[in-house]
């Protein structure tokens, strides 16, 4: 048994060298299992006890423990239980620096990955850009790999100088491939930096209007008001003036209407009245100002502001309907009519012999006040 267990079998290392490894591989493996169940269960309980929401990302960044390089670990840890020559050493020493490396980057992309999760989940107050927080991540996740990869190359004796140097030539090459790329990429940047509006805000721009359903870090999604979904570039969409009618705090509300110039002066006094008190009536409303504004062609004019306090459009649009009818009603228990376009035909001749010949005609067609009868005036 000993002359067997002193048998070299590989490298120049006996047999009861290679089975101290391989025990303490498997013990090293086991302690390094533990270990980690004991921190994680560890920090859960603390997690519990205070409620603070590091301790539990932390837990779950480090359950995310690779086993395969816990198994890794463990073959290196047993390594060096063996005579191995230098050569091999040196590689060992390498392995150990890329494992750790590997290792700490995934706590890391974890980590990103948590944080991203967490506020594209968050609503309300707590809800954040999901534009801005993708980008964030993936730009995070490229500088995290990107560094791993240079210092795994510089821990190997790869002279990274030049490297980095014919990337850098490299990356501007394909940025001026990938101009129009980039572009709405940054674009993208830019709306979750800025913020001009957020999935679920209703939009107008050009002549396009809808509800936002989607900002990509290409294109922006928008469902128009027919039903179709509407792809536009980011670029070319922030090169327009947008309009995000969401964000109202309160709409302003301008309408005109006409009365008769039959109305008396004491009516056209307390037409303002009625107005106020049909827009504060209404609901919702702050009403501002109702005058008699001028004289129209063929009738008298006035012009009402007011304010709905809600942004919605069908609440401004129940409101309108409502003021409209109390004003119908209004009037015509005052006895005014309202204005309608009269239009009025002067015949300068006549026909020889006419009955009427040498007096002109006037023909006044239109609507009068309880009449729609066409009237017909005589010049004299």
């Amino acid at each position: 048994m000993k002359q067997w267990l002193d048998l070299n079998i590989f490298l120049g290392i006996t047999a009861f060298d290679w089975l101290h490894a391989a025990i303490a591989g498997v013990v090293s493996y086991v302690v390094l299992v533990v270990l980690l169940r004991f921190l994680t269960g560890r920090l859960d309980r603390l997690a519990a006890n205070t409620r603070a929401a590091f301790i539990d990302r932390l837990a779950a960044i480090f359950r995310h423990t690779s086993q395969f390089l816990l198994l890794m670990a463990a073959v290196l840890i047993a390594a060096a239980f063996l005579d191995l020559p230098e050569k091999w050493a040196n590689r060992v020493q390498h392995l150990w620096f890329l494992l750790i490396g590997v290792q700490i980057a995934i706590w890391i992309n974890r980590g990103v990955t948590l944080w991203t999760h967490e506020r594209l989940s968050g609503t309300g107050a707590t809800a954040h850009n999901p534009v801005f927080t993708t980008v964030m991540a993936w730009l995070m996740r490229v500088l995290l790999w990107s560094v791993l990869l240079l210092a795994v190359l510089a821990n190997m004796g790869v002279n990274i100088t030049a490297f980095v140097a014919s990337l850098g030539v490299g990356g501007v090459a394909v940025a001026l491939a990938v101009q129009n790329i980039l572009s709405d990429l940054f674009a993208s940047l830019s709306i979750g930096l800025d913020k001009p509006f957020e999935v679920g805000d209703f939009i107008v721009f050009g002549d396009i209007a809808g509800t936002v359903e989607r900002i990509g870090l290409k294109t922006t999604r928008i469902r128009a008001l027919s039903g179709e979904e509407i792809v536009c570039s980011n670029t070319e969409l922030l090169k327009n003036t947008i309009h995000n009618y969401k964000r109202m705090a309160e709409r302003r509300i301008q309408f005109n209407f006409r009365v008769t110039y039959q109305t008396t002066p004491e009516q056209l006094r307390r037409i303002p009245r009625i107005v106020k008190n049909a827009v504060l009536e209404a609901g919702n409303t702050r009403f501002d100002r109702a005058h008699f504004k001028g004289f129209g062609d063929s009738a008298l004019e006035f012009e009402v502001v007011y304010f709905v306090t809600d942004p919605g459009y069908n609440l401004y649009m129940d409101i309108q309907q409502s003021i409209n009818l109390a004003l119908i009603s209004e009037l015509d228990k005052l006895g005014v009519a309202f204005g309608v376009p009269v239009r009025t035909l002067q015949f300068l001749d006549s026909p020889a012999g006419s009955e009427d010949a040498g007096q002109g005609q006037v023909w006044r067609q239109g609507l009068r006040t309880g009449s729609g009868r066409p009237s017909l005036s005589t010049a004299r």
